[in-house]
């Protein structure tokens, strides 16, 4: 379908009626927002830590090179602002807010489904060993670090120990982990699988990543490969985020792995709620659009419809008859003859 711009929609003129539309959207959208606090602030499932399992959990433990604050300025903030640029080009409203709604639903509903997987499967980090044991004193016995002089029996002799007390790393009886660590650190160590970070990337840059492709007609079979690389740097700069996870040792590649799948999935399909594909002809611009055009092209056919239905017959040469609008007249035999003018 060709790009015809059928006078502006802005925020101004159509701003109001867009909202109404979709007032019960934002609400839900809300709600998931709710969710999503919620799951972060409940305890999560502690899954069972052995001994021997420790030894892949002892990775240093440093801080994200990408920090969670960042997470929603290039996953949401960077997305509407090209968003905004697009919407100052066009003036369509439409496009601005199903854009925005979309990513919005995308993010939000990915936060969802992440959390509350990592919440019910409880995997530790692979620097789960430091923060459960911050000293490094994976032991059974933890050293003071005040030493406290004592005397003790030692293989029958008197010595010194400088043994603060018993500690109770592994459970006597179960074999699990006995942390004794920051509870806030402990508690995240849990949420290894699958990455936050890297789910929330994808559905925000794979969503921004299709609203490009669409736009620029990335996929019009003309062979523009620079234009796959733009669509493509979304995506790339997710895989980052992914990757650098890894590097930091907070999760598995199978964390990143599941998380870039969930985030890819969501985006895909609550883009499609509100744009057709962006391979698609009418790729570049959202389904209220198409819709606004059948029903001002409905219109058009209905009028054309009701004056159609006053039709005008020629005299035909054959028959004594001349046709007009409504009524029919015999001339041999002049009557009113009844004829249906509703639309056809």
């Amino acid at each position: 379908m060709a790009d015809i711009l059928l006078g502006s929609r802005s925020v101004k003129s159509h701003g109001l009626k867009v909202a109404r539309i979709h007032m019960h959207d934002w609400l839900i959208l809300l709600l998931l927002l709710a969710i999503v606090g919620i799951l972060n602030f409940i305890e999560s499932f502690h899954r069972f830590v052995g001994e021997e399992m420790m030894i892949d959990l002892k990775y240093p433990f440093k801080h994200n090179t990408i920090p969670v604050w960042s997470v929603p300025i290039f996953t949401i903030l960077l997305p509407i602002a090209i968003f905004f640029l697009y919407y100052y080009y066009r003036l369509d409203v439409y496009d601005w807010h199903h854009a925005i709604l979309g990513i919005l639903y995308s993010v939000l509903i990915t936060g969802v489904i992440t959390d509350a997987i990592k919440d019910v499967v409880g995997r530790p980090r692979p620097n789960f060993f430091w923060r459960c044991f911050p000293d490094g004193n994976g032991m059974r016995f933890r050293l003071c670090e005040e030493r406290i002089y004592s005397p003790c029996v030692i293989f029958f002799s008197l010595d010194i120990c400088f043994v603060c007390g018993h500690v109770q790393v592994f459970d006597e009886i179960t074999g699990n982990v006995a942390c004794y660590g920051d509870p806030e650190i402990i508690k995240e160590g849990y949420k290894s699988f699958p990455s936050g970070h890297t789910s929330w990337s994808f559905a925000g840059l794979t969503f921004l990543s299709w609203y490009i492709a669409g736009k620029i007609r990335a996929f019009d079979r003309r062979g523009h490969v620079a234009k796959l690389c733009i669509v493509l740097l979304p995506i790339l700069g997710a895989a980052l985020v992914g990757v650098s996870h890894i590097d930091d040792y907070w999760h598995h590649w199978t964390d990143v792995f599941a998380g870039a799948l969930i985030g890819t999935t969501v985006a895909a399909l609550c883009y499609l709620q509100f744009f057709p594909f962006p391979n698609h002809v009418d790729g570049w611009a959202p389904h209220a659009y198409f819709k606004m055009l059948a029903e001002m092209n409905g219109d058009v056919q209905s009028a054309t419809a009701r004056i159609n239905s006053l039709r005008v017959r020629r005299p035909d040469a054959t028959s004594d008859t001349t046709a007009y609008v409504g009524c029919e007249i015999d001339r041999g035999n002049p009557k009113f003859i009844s004829q249906d003018t509703s639309p056809v």
